[in-house]
């Protein structure tokens, strides 16, 4: 395996440099005394890494290759994905929990804002990564993760209903109407609402969560009000009058429906796609309802160095060098079904269409917002959309009222 960057044999072979000019004895080592390369290989250090049980066996792979080339002792901690987060909060600051972890791009802000993650020195690899996931783990000018995939909603299409995508929300509703299904559109709502599967049609009418910078991270700056956001809170009504949005459909109505052929058109994700085995579906762009262009949250999944690392030079040669090949990414590709987020295994996985078809829309999107100012977002929005759809709420008061209480749990926080 070609390293670019052999940080653990620099390492070393620097601090026997200092060693050899610091003191006044020049007398050789004697012969039992390791060489460098020999310490590498047989004192390398070790490494804890959490991992899920979906990522294990990938990373596994990669940390065999780097024990064998390294001597660097490897240990893998498998843990339920919902309680990493948590775990690790509470640990590193301790000194406990792992060298490593799995981890969402959207726990950045926490994460610094606790101190709990170091930066990652990508150097010269960072240009091999889709664009958008080294923006999603960037903050500050650093860079904080190693991403591994990309995902991200499209419009999910069943081809024998619909020969064409659409090219705007009137031409799906009316193909879908066209095609004399129970539902011209399926998007998962419920009564909570769901604004993560709306926000695509939010942005195209130009109300975007928060404010962005020119690097694409976010000010807490919301930009979700005013004119932009009442327009699209009348169009929410509209479609609700109208029957096209409905707050019955859950994700688990929506997913049934999709796959029993009850409609052309489905905004998901390629986790729903165990569901439509045996349909001849194709991934298209969600069509604009506002008129801007409609850009869905991309989410990317990345490996944090623990700020707390005793072994960070290690932990970064092993992200850097063994988990940002090709043949890594694939086997993570392969066990999550995510489009990789480094651009050479991305190239190679999109060979399935439907993978190519999720990656071109996830190539306009944009990150789901890691500033911790998000969490004060959702108690109150997916609510709101739920209820001007189901008609319980004037659009524009239920909107601008909204927007007041996210200002106002900011200014408190």
């Amino acid at each position: 395996m070609r390293r670019s960057i052999p940080l653990v044999a620099v390492a070393l072979g620097a601090a026997l440099t200092l060693t050899a000019c610091g003191g006044g004895d020049t007398e050789e080592p004697e012969a039992s005394e390791p060489t460098a390369e020999e310490t590498t290989e047989t004192d390398g250090g070790s490494l804890t890494i959490w991992v899920d049980e979906t990522r294990q066996a990938a990373v596994e792979a990669a940390a065999t290759a780097f024990e064998e080339e390294t001597g660097t002792t490897v240990e893998l901690v498998q843990k339920n994905f919902d309680d990493i987060r948590p775990d690790f909060l509470a640990q590193v600051p301790t000194g406990e929990g792992p060298d490593i972890t799995v981890g969402a791009h959207d726990w950045l802000g926490e994460l610094t804002a606790n101190g709990v993650v170091a930066p990652i020195e990508l150097g010269e690899a960072s240009s091999a990564f889709e664009e958008v996931a080294v923006a999603a783990f960037t903050q500050d000018g650093q860079v904080y993760g190693l991403p591994y995939s990309v995902e991200n909603i499209a419009l999910i299409r069943n081809t024998d209903l619909a020969a064409e995508a659409p090219a705007t929300w009137d031409d799906a509703v009316a193909a879908g109407q066209a095609a004399g299904t129970e539902y011209p559109i399926l998007i998962q709502m419920g009564e909570e609402g769901d604004p993560y599967t709306m926000y695509p049609l939010q942005t195209s009418f130009g109300a975007p969560v928060f404010t962005q910078n020119e690097d694409g991270s976010y000010k807490p700056e919301l930009a979700l009000g005013g004119e932009a956001g009442n327009a699209f809170a009348t169009w929410l009504q509209a479609q609700g009058a109208a029957g096209v949005l409905d707050t019955a459909v859950t994700y688990d109505v929506a997913v049934e429906a999709f796959a029993n052929g009850q409609s052309p058109f489905i905004i998901g994700g390629p986790w729903m796609l165990g569901s439509f085995e045996g349909l001849n579906l194709e991934i298209d762009p969600i069509p604009s309802a506002g008129g801007q262009p409609a850009q869905p949250f991309v989410g990317v999944q990345g490996f944090y160095i623990s700020a707390q690392s005793e072994n960070d030079l290690l932990a970064n040669d092993f992200l850097v060098n063994f988990m940002a090949t090709e043949e890594a990414q694939m086997a993570l590709y392969e066990a999550g079904g995510r489009p990789p987020a480094l651009v050479a295994a991305a190239d190679a996985a999109s060979a399935d269409p439907i993978t190519a078809g999720f990656r071109e829309v996830g190539s306009e999107a944009v990150p789901m917002p890691s500033i911790p100012e998000m969490g004060s977002v959702w108690a109150f929005w997916g609510v709101t959309e739920a209820q001007i759809v189901s008609g319980a709420a004037e659009p524009v008061a239920a909107w601008e009222k909204m927007v007041s209480d996210i200002q106002g749990a900011l200014d408190a926080s």
